[in-house]
């Protein structure tokens, strides 16, 4: 179980200085380094490399599904043979519960569970138990709650054929791992039992189950059989059954969870009585003993991560177990330690705010249902982590950017830059040109790029102005597509292939940053509006912009401005900077940049992220005295989306300000 990196290329450009480097650092136990790397310079195969150098299982946290997707498919193609994994979080849609207590309303959790991704999910955490060359590529969910990592090993089971086990023990065995049994249709997290054959199928497993067949009290055989043709594909001599759900009540455990409930409700029912809340006490005992009901009888309940601190062992305010935890616990079973393994944290400028701010409003949503009745207290206690729960439990850590934060800045104990790309392309060159007459400079620059069969993207301040410039554009028989929120995701990674493909010349969008998508036909990046500082127009917005024209060998980036602001100079000299470098190093090594030539795929994962949306504002329903408090609030959300790098909402949000402030 030996990572065995599979690449047809060799480091080069800046990689093994920066491969070097870095193992250099984790030699020396540095904890925090920073992989400063500009778009294009390859640091994906710069982690594969470090992986394979160190041997350890690895975390990659990344900021939204889409990039974790790709980063995913990209590491299972360096890592064929070994345990590559996708870790997000498993609704597609998610409304979490919430009491509005102004209009006495309360919105029950819907979810709609991607059952792919629960099984991916299930993967990941099933391999870290059993196995060590194991990447998981996860999102920020990744710092959510997941279930008591020794309760989950606990509870597996291990079957051998010869084995003695009774049949009726093994399948109360499998109930008790919440497995259903299903006679009449086998699927994942299910058992049917013929006579003396019992078939399993894993909760992990993507088309496969496990044929058990008895003789007697004895485990005959131990077959792997595909569900649908119902061919074996092999025999086994072993197999390993974890848990159904990372969430469960184990036998022995139910009554000792029950009676500490029935402790707090006690409580809390006494505080809501001595206060002449009966509404809210009435409220909570019908809903905590339905529950309670429900765990008696079969161990699980809609909901039950809201008693995660009592299945835990966890006392008020000890963090949650995460995916993190999992890490640890496996580390320390079989590695030396619990912080023997990495951590990389890619895009990090914008992940490392978004891991801070979940807390905060994770817990003023449920303080809410704990005052009104619907929630016990301790269901605060199922929460993502605090950020300075989140750095007690980090190991080395890698952060990968090409624009750090003063985070970044304030933890690395060494930057270790990537400047030089493989291909000896150079940052792009930067324009500056008047906003008089932009639109038709812009029409002349765009049917250049035409004719030379390259692709072109267009940057606006407002959705509004880039569904009017690709309308205008439309008119002078351009292919042209706009991309803003109103479009799902599925839809948008479907427009930005059709780029690459010729089927559009333009995209037109607020934020082209997202994606996180290779995009190497793109030859111009044209940035309207560039002296409008703010969020949109920030230092590290251009230069994350302006990276997407540096993966052709004519990039070329034009910003429309009057005026050069802070922002745009900060990163017109960033990115001069770095060209010079790279210009430097082509020169002394007599290198002719090539364009990257990418193939044209789909993300393995595609179109599972729905996209985040603001939801519209009814102004005139909102009383006058609630209006300056929700744009208080409204602007708070404003910054963290801006500080994310998600622009539309950030756009949507302060269009919604302005409303409120007219009114």
């Amino acid at each position: 179980m030996q990572f065995e990196l599979q690449s047809a290329f060799k480091p080069s450009g800046d990689q093994p200085k920066a491969i070097k480097q870095l193992l250099g650092g984790l030699s020396a136990d540095k904890k925090f380094q920073t992989l400063l790397g500009v778009t294009g310079s390859g640091k994906t195969f710069t982690m594969a490399n470090i992986i394979a150098k160190q041997q350890k299982p690895t975390l990659i946290i990344s900021h939204n599904k889409t990039l974790t997707a790709q980063l995913a498919g990209e590491f299972q193609e360096f890592f064929p043979n070994n345990e590559v994994h996708y870790f997000v979080s498993y609704y597609d849609y998610y409304q979490p519960e919430a009491y509005i207590a102004k209009s006495d309303t309360y919105i029950e959790k819907e979810t709609e569970v991607n059952e792919e991704i629960e099984r991916l999910r299930h993967a990941a955490t099933q391999a870290l138990l059993t196995r060590n060359d194991v990447i998981i590529v996860a999102s920020v969910s990744c710092i959510y709650g997941l279930g008591n990592p020794t309760e989950y090993q606990n509870i597996s089971i291990t079957l051998k054929t010869g084995d003695e086990i009774k049949r009726q023990q093994f399948l109360r065995k499998l109930i008790t791992m919440l497995y259903e049994r299903n006679d009449t249709e086998l699927k994942r997290g299910t058992f049917t039992v013929k006579g003396e054959v019992v078939e399993v199928f894993p909760a992990f497993s993507l088309e496969n189950f496990y044929r058990i067949t008895f003789f007697g009290d004895d485990i005959e055989t131990i077959e792997l059989v595909h569900h649908v043709t119902k061919d074996v594909v092999g025999k086994l001599d072993t197999i390993d059954l974890y848990p159904a759900s990372h969430y469960f009540a184990p036998p022995e455990k139910v009554s000792d969870v029950v009676a500490a409930i029935e402790v707090e409700l006690a409580e809390r029912l006494q505080f809501f009585r001595s206060n002449n809340m009966l509404v809210e006490a009435q409220r909570l005992e019908q809903r905590v003993r339905y529950d309670i009901e429900m765990m008696e009888t079969v161990g699980y309940v809609n909901g039950i991560e809201n008693y995660s601190k009592f299945f835990d062992g966890r006392t008020a305010g000890e963090p949650p177990f995460t995916l993190i935890d999992y890490f640890r616990y496996a580390a320390a079973q079989k590695r030396t330690s619990a912080h023997d393994w990495l951590m990389f944290i890619d895009e990090s400028h914008i992940t490392i705010p978004q891991i801070r701010g979940m807390h905060a409003g994770d817990q003023a949503r449920k303080q809410n249902l704990i005052e009104f009745g619907f929630r016990l207290p301790s269901a605060l206690e199922n929460r993502p982590l605090e950020f300075p729960e989140f750095e007690t439990k980090i190991p080395q850590l890698i952060f990968v950017t090409a624009t750090p934060s003063k985070y970044e800045a304030e933890k690395q104990e060494a930057v270790v830059e990537q400047i030089i790309r493989p291909t000896g392309l150079l940052d792009p060159t930067i324009d500056i040109r008047p906003i008089a007459n932009q639109i038709p400079n812009l029409i002349t620059e765009i049917e250049t790029r035409i004719k030379h069969k390259q692709r072109v993207l267009v940057t606006t301040l407002t959705k509004r102005l880039s569904e009017e410039l690709t309308d205008y554009l439309i008119d002078k028989n351009i292919k042209v597509q706009y991309l803003h929120s109103d479009i799902d995701t599925l839809e948008r990674l479907e427009i930005l292939q059709k780029l690459r493909q010729g089927e559009y010349d333009v995209v037109v969008g607020i934020n082209l940053l997202r994606e996180g998508l290779d995009l190497p036909e793109v030859s111009l990046v044209a940035i309207l509006d560039a002296d409008k500082e703010g969020f949109l127009r920030s230092d590290t917005a251009l230069i994350q912009t302006m990276g997407r024209a540096a993966r052709h060998a004519e990039g070329q980036v034009i910003m429309y401005a009057d005026k050069v602001t802070g922002s745009m100079q900060r990163a017109i000299d960033e990115t001069t900077r770095r060209r010079a470098i790279q210009q430097a190093y082509n020169t002394k090594h007599n290198i002719t940049p090539t364009s990257v030539t990418k193939a044209i795929k789909q993300s393995f994962l595609k179109g599972i992220e729905q996209p985040t949306e603001v939801k519209p504002l009814d102004v005139a329903a909102i009383p006058p005295d609630e209006r300056k408090r929700l744009i208080e609030e409204l602007q708070d959300q404003m910054e963290l989306a801006a500080q994310n790098l998600e622009f539309e909402k950030a756009a949507q949000l302060r269009d919604q300000i302005t409303e409120l402030e007219t009114k």
